[in-house]
């Protein structure tokens, strides 16, 4: 059986413990004699012979009775490599309570000693306590100081922006670990008041108008964020300028690091793309969400990817009676799996390896779970793999996407929120074009089930599966080249978590037939995402990694659109969430078309393009 240590009282050497205790007897015992010595003029032969005596009864219970406020004050129990103010307080109260106890004996057995011994005993008793404590806090210091002057050019000179609470504790483990390899050379606040000062002996050399002209004066390598309070704005306006230094730099998760005292130089993270979009982080009703989902048997197709894995966390977060993962990729499913019972172990968690190509599969999954909700975000949705295999995309996308509503009919569902993406509007691509479909599917169900059938559609992701985010990583981390197809082409692009607490919030106002269009913000250009994460990474653009233009690749647009021209747009409560009126379009006819592609997909039909532009006339390739 593992006994995990107790962090905040760490095992303390037994022989380390004997060897305080050693010192404080002699510290007990010198006290008594500077004490009477001080006060009789610094001469032992003025001292009276009946001070000897009474000093000499008195020497054993005053060892004692130190020893017992010692221990009682926790002084054997302080690590004093780390000993701070609190350790300086508890030799204060221990001395002091040494001192007190002392006179009352006097006092009690008649033992009375001169009226300033007293004081001057526990003065000198306090002294040496503190002294011997926190001497070796002080040579572990100096060896410090030695070992970084021996051993400079290997140590990274560290920047620290922000000199408030969460500086000055990166500042104190910097300090006082054997274990990293870190100097800090100077901090940049914007506080006009503090500038000139030192912080534990790091000076403050200014505001951000200072941070790059202090990296080559500095020889600063790497920089570390270190206001968790900042705005998003301010936060943005500091690390664009970081990000020209050439220093890779780090900064501190959030907020609530600093309100837990958890802030280290391990919970430090690598500045994201994410930290210079400069807008607040999306917020969304709760409530409402609770209410939604809370008490809920929800199924989440193609719950193991990066979109339906993150439904499945925030779901569980908010008290479903059940919750049924579904994908067909093990691996996936296994990792949301595992996190999802660590996280939460008392929720009701059934996780089941299926296709949603496989009709009595997906049946039998409905007639056992009978689900309320379903959220189906099973799809390929890789556009320049699905140019090369358009049927897979159909038959994985939209037979998926119908197989799975008319299960969700069939067995009482009374939510079905399909994941939708900008590029079904005008598609130029086979992945859009099918992810069209799946949503004519959904209006066409919603027309004739009692289910409310709703779609939510929205541009790119960060940090997705298959997204640009992590393949650039990829491409700095090998040395590049990073390659982007166009220098114009831009995207849409919102953080995962954000876009999934929108689609649990769509899915709250969902009445049925809705495509309920996500608020993406303002564009952002490709080449602007590749140039800020190589700068991130402590690079040059250009001098270290290179950006190579590619070209665009079959089916890719320069820019997305997230409506089409016939469709109209209405405001929901949530002014990031609106509702795009609905196409017409005649059912019967859809229905038949529907058949007609599946059955061409399913002979492998190289023409299937053909049928793809019979349903979605908007749709345009390559080849007209």
């Amino acid at each position: 059986m593992n006994i995990k240590r107790n962090k905040k009282f760490p095992e303390i050497p037994f022989s380390r413990i004997a060897a305080l205790i050693l010192l404080d007897i002699m510290s007990v015992i010198i006290s008594s004699f500077v004490a009477i010595y001080i006060r009789f003029d610094f001469s032992f032969s003025v001292i009276p012979p009946v001070y000897f005596a009474k000093f000499e009864h008195i020497l054993v219970p005053n060892i004692f009775t130190a020893l017992l406020f010692f221990a009682v004050w926790k002084l054997y129990r302080s690590v004093w490599r780390y000993a701070s103010a609190n350790e300086m307080l508890n030799i204060i109260f221990a001395t002091s309570c040494a001192a007190l106890a002392q006179i009352i004996y006097c006092y009690l057995f008649d033992q009375k000693m001169p009226r300033s011994y007293y004081i001057l005993y526990w003065f000198v008793l306090t002294v040496l306590t503190c002294c011997i404590r926190f001497g070796y806090r002080i040579l572990r210091l100096i060896n410090s100081k030695r070992a970084s002057i021996a051993g400079k050019s290997s140590r990274i000179n560290v920047m620290i922006i922000g000199a408030g609470a969460a500086g000055n504790m990166i500042l104190k483990e910097i300090e006082s670990s054997n274990y990293l390899n870190l100097q800090a050379k100077c901090i940049i606040d914007d506080q006009p008041g503090c500038h000139g000062k030192l912080l534990r002996g790091v000076p403050i050399v200014g505001g951000r108008d200072k941070i790059l002209e202090a990296v080559p004066q500095y020889g600063i390598d790497e920089i570390i964020f270190a206001i968790p309070s900042a705005g998003v704005q301010t936060r943005k306006e500091i690390l664009d300028i970081c990000k020209e230094s050439g220093c890779k730099l780090r900064t501190l998760p959030g907020m609530y690091q600093l309100i837990n005292g958890d802030v280290s130089v391990s919970k430090l993270k690598e500045v994201e793309i994410e930290d210079l979009l400069g807008r607040e982080p999306i917020q969304i009703n709760t409530e409402e969400v609770l209410d939604y989902v809370g008490g809920k048997v929800v199924l989440v197709t193609g719950g193991g990817g990066s979109i339906g894995s993150e439904l499945c966390r925030q779901i569980a977060g908010h008290h479903p009676k059940q919750l049924i993962i579904v994908d067909i990729y093990e691996n996936n499913a296994y990792e949301i799996q595992q996190e999802l019972i660590r996280r939460y172990p008392e929720m009701d968690l059934e996780v089941l390896i299926a296709s949603v190509r496989n009709t009595n599969r997906i049946q039998d999954i409905f007639a056992t779970y009978r689900p309320d909700i379903v959220y189906h975000a099973a799809a390929h949705k890789h556009v320049p793999l699905m140019e090369v295999s358009p049927n897979e995309a159909i038959k994985n996308n939209v037979m998926g996407t119908y197989k799975t509503a008319l299960a969700a009919d069939k067995y009482g569902t009374k939510k079905f929120v399909l994941i939708s993406t900008d590029k079904a509007v005008n598609p130029t691509n086979v992945m859009g074009a099918s992810k069209r479909i799946c949503e004519m599917v959904i209006q066409m169900m919603n027309q004739k089930s009692k289910t409310n059938f709703v779609a939510v559609r929205f541009g790119n992701v960060l940090g997705s599966n298959g997204s640009v985010i992590p393949l650039f990583k990829q491409q700095i981390a090998a040395g590049g080249p990073v390659t982007v197809t166009h220098p114009d082409i831009i995207r849409y692009f919102m953080t995962i978590p954000e876009a999934v607490s929108l689609v649990l919030q769509a899915g709250a106002y969902a009445k049925g037939g809705e495509i309920f269009v996500l608020d993406m913000g303002k564009p952002v250009k490709i080449l602007d995402l590749a140039t800020n994460l190589i700068k991130l990474s402590g690079y040059r653009v250009g001098e270290d990694i290179e950006i190579q233009f590619t070209g665009l690749r079959p089916g890719e647009k320069m820019y997305e659109e997230l409506l089409l021209d016939e469709e109209g747009l209405k405001q929901t409560a949530n002014k990031l969430i609106f509702i795009g009126k609905p196409i017409e379009f005649d059912v019967d006819i859809f229905e038949k078309q529907l058949d007609k592609l599946i059955a061409a997909a399913k002979k492998e039909d190289r023409d299937i393009r053909n049928e793809i532009k019979e349903i979605v006339p908007t749709y345009q390739w390559g080849e007209e």
